[in-house]
């Protein structure tokens, strides 16, 4: 219709040409420029994992992430805030489920460094990071960010009693204590909140640190995602401390 309104107007053919290669140039610009959406997937929300507390403790009214959080400040010191932006990518995604033999021990909580964001400072054997304060024997509702949707199993693992922060995560300080496969959702996928959810009869007889491991293993491709909680059984019911 442009070319047929230049004729009627009679513009010289070279310059028909002419716009009409900018006006394709113009067409491909405004689709090349349209935002994609985000490549990115999940961790644990409640109890949260150290990638989504680190990032709710250094949000700013600016939109800037500036923790607090001694454990928080110290990754961010070394990898930069990139990783916590994207605090929902610790993925690997060749894992396949696979865990120990796979996944070394000490770089679970990063998913053995095979994610696309730099994680690795959140494998560090520390007692300070943000703790959810839970009670021995009672029944939590675990939250699970979908910020996308895939089909799969949670599986999730519990350090033994006595188990110290202060030395790195190994496969052999860990039971698995609950698969779920496919849980419900609450609010859509891509949505800040939005979350899987399922219930967790946490162990009786428990009493301080303890790490909680949930590995996202999908049934429709080889990417699993990897979310460690550090949580503390002093008798709380979900209050977090940073």
């Amino acid at each position: 219709m442009v070319i047929r309104a230049l004729e009627r107007a009679k513009v010289p053919v070279r310059a028909q040409r002419l716009l009409g290669v900018l006006g394709a140039a113009l067409l491909a610009f405004v689709f090349v420029s349209q935002p994609t959406p985000a490549a990115a997937h999940g961790v644990a929300m409640m109890p949260g994992s150290r990638t989504y507390l680190c990032y709710k403790n250094g949000q700013q009214s600016g939109g800037d992430l500036n923790p607090s959080n001694a454990a928080c400040k110290a990754a961010v010191a070394s990898a930069g805030t990139t990783p916590l932006y994207n605090w929902f990518a610790v993925l690997d995604s060749n894992a396949g489920g696979k865990g120990q033999g796979y996944v070394p021990d000490g770089k679970i909580c990063s998913a053995g460094d095979k994610s696309p964001y730099n994680f690795s400072p959140y494998n560090a054997a520390r007692s300070d990071w943000p703790k959810t304060h839970l009670t021995s024997g009672s029944s939590i509702q675990i939250q699970y960010s979908n910020w996308a949707a895939h089909p799969g199993d949670f599986r999730v693992y519990l350090t033994h009693q006595g188990w110290s922060p202060t030395t790195p995560l190994a496969w052999g300080d860990m039971d698995l204590i609950q698969t779920v496969t496919n849980p419900p959702a609450s609010g859509s996928a891509g949505q800040d909140g939005g979350h899987y959810y399922w219930d967790l009869s946490l162990p009786s007889g428990r009493s301080g640190d303890a790490l909680l491991f949930i590995q996202w293993v999908r049934s429709d491709s080889q990417e699993n995602f990897f979310s460690c909680s550090d949580i503390l059984f002093d008798g709380g019911s979900g209050n977090v401390t940073y």
